[in-house]
């Protein structure tokens, strides 16, 4: 499949997903307390600790591999047995533990449920990697709004029975399911059923170094969800997720959309001993004019949207959207440069990037803790100002990547992004309501974007005319 098409395909699931997850969530921020969000956060967090030794780099090692046989396929799928079903009874066991720590019964109960997808997912392990190998990123679509339908509806009927907390749990369990019904439905001819041993020594050579920073980096991000609702409450820990939530709609919509695609390419031009260094500064160029738009739209109408997607008891989300949006916005500028170590099988390297970003961001979170969410908020941007210094040092030692490069590359999308919220400010004087006030904000920054990328001639202004000239062909076709 060409690049673009893969762009396309990756896009269309993201966004797909986006609008499932957001009318999902419109409706289980107003069924749910707080509380029972933070409940179900707690576990969901542990249980993506565990998720990540469950991988053990298998998923990074199918697609970086320079050749692929069935005996390699055969030893991953051996891998993903043993690893799933050993934390599967590890989640168990440590249910207890957890219960007893948050001094939360109920989350027992959320992760002896949780382990159940531990049992079930190893099936899908090497399937889903190996259909981004071959980018058949259609079939990933495919595979992957089966899941998210699955969840959404059963969380939601669950939830509108009074099934509380207990409500997303299960839904966890049903999108697992969903899942490997629909792998099995789009599984890659050949992709061997029977594991194997041999081989697996070198997968788990090279997962033990991918999997230490990876599990460091998601060790970070489950931390402020941790520590909040050991040191500040489940409550707080619903609030923080739901802005996080907000925050975490550009990952959705252009990160998670891009970085499917973006890892196989990077992999493949370092193969091909490509220019690793113009392709990072490219695709920073394309994160960031859309990035810094959308960071500085949701800063500015960040009440209007709380209230419309959650209702008004998650208002204290607001502050903490808004100061983890400057964070945000930085990084957009280092966000790939994972893709592009591990392409390069600087795996060592981005281990070691991993371990000192997050010991301190854990350190300025458990400083902040005690001072409520709007400091924890602070606390996460340090982390983010931290970690993108470090990025910047590791980038120029090993692609040569300098800062003025960078800066280079990102000058267009701050003109874009000046021009956007010059617009977006200059709209908030008229206020006939909230949502009729978002749609105009909106709709202004949509139309400036657009005008901006030309004015400044973005490499992306290209590819939205052609875009643009293919819908209308579409249109203009005989019969269409």
């Amino acid at each position: 499949m060409k690049p673009r098409l893969s762009f396309l395909f990756s896009f269309a699931e993201k966004y797909t997903l986006l609008v499932l997850n957001t009318a999902g969530a419109m409706v289980l921020a107003r069924l749910l307390t707080p509380a029972e969000v933070g409940v179900y956060a707690i576990g969901a967090v542990l249980v993506a600790l565990a998720q990540v030794l469950r991988d053990f780099g298998v998923g990074a090692y199918i697609i970086q591999a320079r050749t692929l046989d069935q005996q390699q396929l055969r030893a991953a799928l051996c891998v993903s047995i043993l690893l799933g079903w050993s934390l599967a009874l590890l989640v168990l066991a440590a249910s207890y533990a957890a219960a007893w720590l948050y001094r939360e019964p109920r989350l027992h109960n959320v992760l002896q449920l949780l382990s159940i997808n531990f049992v079930v997912m190893p099936f899908c392990a090497i399937a889903l990697p190996y259909l981004r190998r071959q980018m058949r990123f259609s079939a990933i679509f495919a595979i992957n709004v089966s899941q998210c339908l699955a969840q959404l509806t059963c969380s939601v009927v669950l939830a509108m029975r009074g099934w509380g907390y207990l409500s997303l749990v299960w839904g966890a369990v049903a999108g697992a399911v969903a899942t490997l019904l629909a792998v099995v439905c789009c599984r890659p001819a050949g992709l061997p059923w029977v594991p194997a041993r041999r081989g697996v020594r070198a997968i788990l050579s090279f997962g033990s170094v991918s999997t230490a920073g990876t599990l460091i980096d998601e060790a970070g991000v489950a931390a402020p969800d941790l520590i909040i609702g050991k040191m500040t409450g489940l409550a707080a820990v619903g609030i923080y997720g739901k802005a996080m939530g907000v925050i975490n709609v550009f990952n959705q919509l252009v990160t998670s959309a891009i970085s499917p695609v973006i890892f196989p390419l990077f992999s493949a031009q370092s193969r091909a001993g490509g220019d690793l260094k113009q392709a990072y500064l490219t695709t920073v160029s394309y994160m960031t004019v859309l990035a810094w738009p959308f960071f500085g739209f949701v800063a500015l109408v960040a009440p209007s949207l709380v209230r419309i997607l959650y209702g008004d008891q998650w208002d204290a989300a607001v502050p903490v959207i808004r100061i983890i949006c400057v964070g945000s916005a930085l990084f957009s500028m280092f966000s790939m440069a994972r893709y592009l170590l591990v392409g390069m099988g600087e795996v060592k390297k981005q281990a070691r990037l991993d371990a000192a970003a997050v010991l301190v961001r854990v350190a300025a979170v458990l400083i902040a803790a005690p001072f409520g969410l709007y400091w924890i908020a602070w606390a996460v941007v340090a982390g983010a100002v931290f970690r993108s210094g470090l990025t910047l040092f590791y980038l120029r030692q090993l692609a040569g990547i300098e800062c003025g490069a960078l800066l280079a590359a990102t000058r267009r999308s701050a003109v874009v992004a000046v021009i956007c919220l010059a617009g977006m400010v200059a709209t908030q004087w008229w206020r006939p309501g909230e949502g009729a006030q978002l749609l105009v904000v909106a709709a202004v920054c949509g139309v400036l974007w657009l005008a901006a990328i030309h004015y400044v001639r973005h490499e992306l202004a290209d590819e939205c005319t052609l875009a643009a000239r293919k819908a209308l062909s579409l249109l203009h076709r005989p019969g269409g």
